[in-house]
């Protein structure tokens, strides 16, 4: 493309089809010829931008297993972070109550296990009861903490527009909930069901040794 004529976002956009074909091992020619145009269409095409063939840049998107809007725009979802730091950022730690505050009622968090090489992560549902958390799990899933086990827990928020959030985790060890009753509230005051489905009624909870945080705000 040249650099005289190409705007931000005709640079983006070639971005993330360089980043793409990277993925998939295709090259560009490749990419033309799956798309069913040939390689001076296609430089012509991202040249031009969606308005001029927006057929051409569905089936450019339909080679690289994205969406439309996707290959034009980039992701919706994309990992928060990716702007540039506050004008004064400061990082302060957090009180326990701060942390507990923070955590609220409920949400969603991630749990860490003990495994080798390296500790095991998975996100789950949780909630707080009194200064514990606690998640569901399926009884033969591979976040099941056993018990007396260590286990460490962590949540955080993010604001990407404001570039400031915060970072709470508990470092603590695991029990496995089995008094009918304990299960019985746990469930009633649970305020949504496991975002990954199937049985789940294996109640952990994460009985805190110690817990941190850490908050990043603009002066």
């Amino acid at each position: 493309m040249n650099e005289n004529t190409a705007g931000p976002a005709d640079r983006e956009l070639e971005h993330r089809i360089e980043v793409r074909l990277k993925q998939l091992g295709l090259t560009e020619s490749e990419l033309a010829a799956e798309a069913s145009m040939s390689p001076r269409y296609f430089r012509h095409l991202i040249e031009s931008g969606a308005d001029f063939d927006p057929g051409g840049f569905l089936r450019i998107a339909a080679v690289l297993g994205m969406t439309y809007q996707e290959l034009l725009e980039g992701r919706s979802d994309a990992p928060a972070g990716r702007g540039g730091a506050a004008q004064h950022p400061v990082l302060v730690k957090l009180t326990a109550k701060e942390c507990w505050e923070r955590l609220g009622t409920h949400g969603i968090g991630r749990v860490a296990l003990p495994a080798h090489p390296g500790p095991s992560v998975f996100p789950v549902n949780y909630i707080v009861d009194g200064t514990t958390v606690l998640y569901r799990t399926d009884p033969q899933g591979a976040a099941v903490a056993e018990p007396g086990g260590e286990v460490s827990f962590q949540v955080d928020h993010v604001d990407e527009c404001r570039r400031v959030g915060w970072s709470v985790l508990i470092a603590g060890t695991a029990e496995h909930v089995a008094d009918p009753e304990t299960v019985q509230r746990l469930t009633e005051q649970s305020f949504s069901e496991p975002w990954a489905g199937g049985l789940r009624n294996l109640w952990i909870r994460v009985v805190p040794a110690e817990i941190s945080g850490r908050r990043i705000h603009d002066l």
